[in-house]
């Protein structure tokens, strides 16, 4: 049996999540790679194989937009045998996109997801008496103070901004499903608060080749997404990567919990994500929609 620490990153096929994935098997870690792709989950763990030889590392196909496969996912992993979870897997989807379930597709994989499988592996976690960091990758605090939650439409029904030009409504719902990211952590962290699960977020920073808005049909979404993918002046995944694994593995930031960090240093998010009726809300209108208690 291994004496590997373990971490579940999902996204990993490519982009932050990949990069994350390369760098705590660097480090020792035994690293369950979670995406939607086989194919693309094979040719992940090949590159990062190719870099570190004795990589441990497991596969596990699961599309984060569709909540069964999640609760299959949460069902399949054993959280006795986890350290470290980091939600990274994260879409711009048009404000149309639906999945089989109903659910606009960039609530299901941005907030939901990670909603249904930390808050349930955080719990049993805890109940076990285990210790282990549970890490949200979400986006840029300044960047989010203008799209706050609409907790009256988390799936975007009524999304049309103000002077904002339609075919990038899709990001701006985006960010907010980045705001409800920082929101979960508080929340999470409050409710294992005294145990050994911490849970803090992280801004990885505005990074060249994740992909984000690149499938858009049209307009300046797609444009977006492909300046991001090309723009040799961006960062790449590796920096982006940097925090989050940070906060999954140093020493210094054990006990650690509720909070947001960016490049290492920790910052405040707006008023709108930490003010406790609005994460109540937020908290109970997620369980509703995935199936748990409030």
């Amino acid at each position: 049996m291994s004496a590997r620490q373990t971490a579940v990153v999902t996204g990993a096929t490519g982009g932050i999540g990949e990069a994350i994935t390369r760098r705590l098997a660097a480090q020792g870690w035994s690293v369950v790679m979670v995406g939607r792709d086989a194919g693309r989950l094979r040719a992940a763990r090949e590159r990062i194989r190719a870099a570190s030889p004795d990589a441990e590392l497991r596969t596990e196909l699961a599309d984060l937009s569709l909540l069964t496969n999640v609760r299959a996912l949460t069902d399949r992993l054993d959280p006795a045998g986890i350290d470290a979870i980091i939600s990274n897997a994260a879409v711009v989807a048009n404000l149309g996109d639906h999945t089989a379930e109903g659910i606009q597709r960039t609530l299901a994989t941005n907030h939901l997801a990670p909603y249904l499988l930390l808050r349930s592996l955080g719990e049993s976690l805890a109940a076990a008496g285990r210790s282990a960091r549970l890490v949200v990758v979400g986006a840029s605090p300044a960047a989010l103070r203008r799209v706050p939650v609409r907790l009256d439409d988390l799936g975007f029904a009524d999304e049309h901004p103000r002077g904002v030009p339609p075919s990038f409504h899709p990001f701006v719902a985006y960010g907010r499903t980045k705001n409800m990211n920082a929101m979960f952590v508080y929340s999470l962290a409050r409710r294992l608060a005294g145990t050994g699960v911490t849970v803090n977020g992280a801004h990885p920073g505005i990074i060249r080749n994740t992909g984000l808005g690149r499938d858009a049909a049209r307009g300046l979404l797609r444009a977006f997404g492909w300046t991001q993918w090309v723009n040799p002046f961006l960062p790449g995944p590796d920096a982006g990567a940097d925090t989050p694994v940070w906060l999954a593995t140093a020493a210094e930031l054990d006990g650690v919990t509720g909070r947001f960090f960016v490049r290492r240093k920790e910052v405040r998010t707006a008023p709108h994500t930490t003010d406790d009726a609005r994460l109540d809300l937020l908290w109970n209108e997620s369980a509703q929609l995935v199936g748990l208690p409030g």
